[in-house]
């Protein structure tokens, strides 16, 4: 027998199960038919016995990599699990664990769509560079640049990833998904806007989205506080645009 989410589980996973999959549905998860994996049973049940939830997290982070979900979908996903059992933030171990399944199935043969960045899901540096080709039309520039800095203290590698990935995930919400962006190193992010288009708003709403991810993901000791942003107009040559983007880029 078995439910909307998979196969039927004793009352109390089951109902945390359905808890989890309501939360991330409604809140990151992008097509609710896939995200039912048995692997979510074993996490589930691990949370409720307090037994250890690492062995359970490096599944799901591999059955999720093996699905093609990114790794902030991935990463939000279990965010969700803990705020449905009134818990913060998942715990480091957890979040590595998770993490490091999921690299191990890309690495496996599994790849992410072509320009786009393991880490925050955007498009990456070298692909931001293609559409910069396209603000210069008659060699004259057209549109600015965005940038944001979350840069703080000195972030392992695993922490670096989930605030990647928590700052990668608010902007795609705030700007869309098809927006000319990237992260392009040094914890700076860079957003193609228009002459004319005003962000005041929009980085308003970014900054909140970011404070609640990384708050999530227990990464706000290596996020700046508030957010850096600034605009700047396009260099007069897209060689110049591509050595600021360089000079952005620097630690």
């Amino acid at each position: 027998m078995t439910t909307e989410t998979g196969p039927l589980l004793p009352a109390q996973p089951s109902r945390l199960l359905e808890r989890w999959r309501h939360e991330s549905v409604a809140s990151v998860w992008r097509r609710p038919s896939d995200w039912y994996h048995p692997a979510a049973d074993d996490l589930a049940v691990a949370l409720l016995l307090d037994d250890d939830p690492v062995p359970a997290a490096a599944r799901l982070g591999g059955a999720r990599g093996e699905s093609g979900v990114g790794i902030a979908e991935t990463i939000d996903d279990l965010a969700c699990l803990y705020r449905a059992t009134s818990r913060s933030q998942p715990p480091l171990d957890v979040l590595r664990a998770l993490c490091t399944g999921w690299a191990d199935a890309q690495a496996g043969g599994v790849t992410l769509p072509l320009g786009l960045d393991a880490g925050s899901g955007l498009p990456s540096a070298d692909y931001l560079r293609l559409r910069l080709m396209e603000c210069y039309p008659d060699d004259v520039p057209t549109g600015r640049l965005l940038v944001v800095d979350v840069a703080a203290g000195v972030p392992d590698a695993l922490s670096r990833l989930a605030r990647s990935a928590a700052v990668g995930a608010a902007l795609r919400e705030v700007f869309g998904a098809a927006r000319a962006m990237a992260g392009i190193g040094g914890g700076a992010f860079v957003v193609l806007v228009g002459d004319d288009e005003d962000t005041d708003e929009a980085v308003a709403r970014l900054r909140r989205r970011v404070d609640e991810r990384v708050l999530a993901l227990g990464v706000e000791r290596v996020t700046r506080h508030p957010l850096r942003c600034w605009v700047e107009p396009l260099p007069p040559t897209h060689e110049c645009a591509v050595r600021r983007l360089t000079q952005l880029a620097r630690p």
